[in-house]
């Protein structure tokens, strides 16, 4: 770092990049790292919203939707449904689906 002719301290775009590293590594506020530097705040503040500012996100894999093909079970498939109070709902066939759900909206209503 330099200071010119009216005290303004200069630095270079890599001596930036070495104080904003040394700054996320420092667990200091912005404040505190610029009065210990002795980097005014306003310029140093602005050095960090901009480095945050051009940041990417980490970029996330891309969501991937495979088909899930089922073979129909020789065996009974059931749906347990534990209620409070100990009491199992078990439902064996999708025809009795709007009648457990009818019997949990009511349980839930008494409650």
């Amino acid at each position: 770092m330099t200071v010119d002719t009216k005290g303004r301290v200069r630095t270079t775009r890599e001596q930036r990049r070495v104080l904003l590293a040394e700054f996320e590594r420092s667990g200091m506020s912005a404040a505190q790292f610029a009065r210990r530097t002795g980097l005014k705040y306003s310029t140093f503040a602005v050095w960090v919203q901009r480095c945050r500012r051009t940041k990417r996100p980490a970029r996330k894999a891309p969501v991937r939707l495979l088909e899930a093909v089922l073979t129909p079970s020789p065996r009974a498939t059931v749906l347990t449904v534990l209620l409070p109070g100990g009491a199992r709902l078990e439902v064996r066939d999708a025809g009795q689906i709007p009648l457990a759900a009818a019997l949990v909206h009511a349980l839930e209503k008494s409650c």
